[in-house]
Order: structure tokens, then sequence, then C-alpha cells
């Protein structure tokens, strides 16, 4: 074989061996970095590879009664008003409209009702803010009241229909307009039932109590507005 073909087969073989060379990184950044990874480098092989990552929301909570967006991982219950404890009472999800529930709130010694009323009221929340809360000792003697739904009556006096959501006391007659913060609109009582302030999750349909409204809570300093009465005196829930 003379020197010429000597040189061009050495040659061949050279370009050979830089072509597999290339091939063989190009496999191995492939596996490592993903074809786009490969793709940037080739084209851009000054600018290092961008990490793209997804931060958190982060949740904006309310002290009152109302909607605020929240994300369900990241939700942190809203603070409580003055000292009152902070519980979730029920989820939007279990509520039908005029069937109450029973809680103990703020107080383990206290009942409340929570109610969807079906119509809007004064400080509801959800999402037609018809869902409301209130202690069950009527401001007349503390004897513990009933819900009657709109177009019923008590058990305890069929002549009376109610033309609104109320809070019918059996013991001597006080009835509570429930969709105008307990109005007093029939009886003794001298004063509304205090409002238990609640918090809406619309994230996740969760209600929380936060809080009273005053006046404060028969048998804690009555008919006060100093609604920290309301934690004199018994166990938190």
């Amino acid at each position: 074989m003379s020197s010429k073909d000597e040189n061009e087969k050495s040659s061949s073989d050279e370009s050979r061996r830089n072509v597999l060379k290339i091939g063989l990184g190009i496999g191995a950044a492939l596996v490592i970095g993903g074809v786009g990874s490969i793709t940037r480098t080739l084209l851009n092989p000054g600018i290092p590879e961008t990490v793209e990552t997804t931060q958190s929301s982060t949740t904006t909570a309310a002290t009152t009664g109302g909607a605020t967006s929240a994300t369900a991982s990241t939700f942190v219950p809203p603070p409580a008003t003055s000292d009152f404890p902070v519980i979730m009472v029920a989820n939007l999800s279990g509520l039908q409209d005029g069937n109450p529930i029973s809680f103990n709130y703020p107080l383990q010694e206290q009942p409340n009702i929570l109610v969807k009323l079906g119509v809007q009221a004064a400080g509801g929340v959800g999402p037609n803010s018809d869902i409301v809360a209130f202690s069950q000792y009527c401001q007349h003697l503390g004897c513990v009241y009933g819900f009657v739904a709109a177009g019923q009556a008590p058990s305890c006096n069929s002549a009376y229909k109610a033309t609104d959501p109320v809070g019918y006391c059996c013991c001597h007659g006080s009835v509570y307009d429930l969709t105008e913060a307990a109005k007093v609109i029939a009886g003794p009582a001298p004063r509304p039932v205090p409002q238990v302030i609640l918090y809406f999750d619309q994230s996740t349909g969760n209600i929380w109590a936060t809080g009273m409204n005053p006046p404060t809570i028969f048998g804690y300093d009555t008919g006060s507005s100093d609604v920290s009465q309301d934690l004199v005196g018994g166990t938190l829930v």
C-alpha cells in the first residue's frame, strides 16, 4: 500500500472514531438531561440550564364571617376573635336547608345551633350567605329554644306559624328572627340571642366558629356587651 493510501485510511479511521465519540456523548446527555436539555446546550452552549419551580400559594383568612379564597393544602384557620377558640363546626356538603345542627361553643357548657336557612341572612356565610349560628340560651330566663322553619309550627304551640326561620322558646313564647341577627319579634325576651361569628372556607366548604357577637350569652354577665364574659367559669371547647 502506498503512503498516500495509508494516509487516507488513517484519516478515514480518525473520522469514524470522532463520529463515534460524538454519538456516545449525545446518547449519555440524552439519558441524563433529556432531549430538551441537549438541544438547548447545542444551540446555546454558554447558557446554563434553567430550573423551574412551583411556589405554593399563601392563604388569606378573615376574622369575621364571609367567604375568602384559600388553598386547601396551606389553609390555616382564621384567628379567633379576642380569646375565643377556633373550631370547625360543619362542612357545607353536610348541611340541608332548615335542618339545624347542635354544637357547644365557646365553652363546653354553652349550646348553640347552626342552620342553613335557605334565604340570605344578616351575618350569614357560605355561597348564599344563609348559614348562621346562635347561642341557644333564650335571653329571657335561659331556657333552650328550638328552631322553627318558615311555614312550620313549634311542637309546643301549633297555633303559631313562622313566616320566617325563627328560634322559638317554648318556656314563655319568645321568638327570634334568625334572618335578622336573632331580633326579638315576640315574647318577653329583652334582647337578641348572641350570634356566633362564622368563617367559611370556600376551598373546602368547612365552616368555622371564631367568636361571639354581643350581647353576652345568658348567665354570663347577662346583657353586657363585653363578650369576654362568655369565656368565664367554664371549659373552652
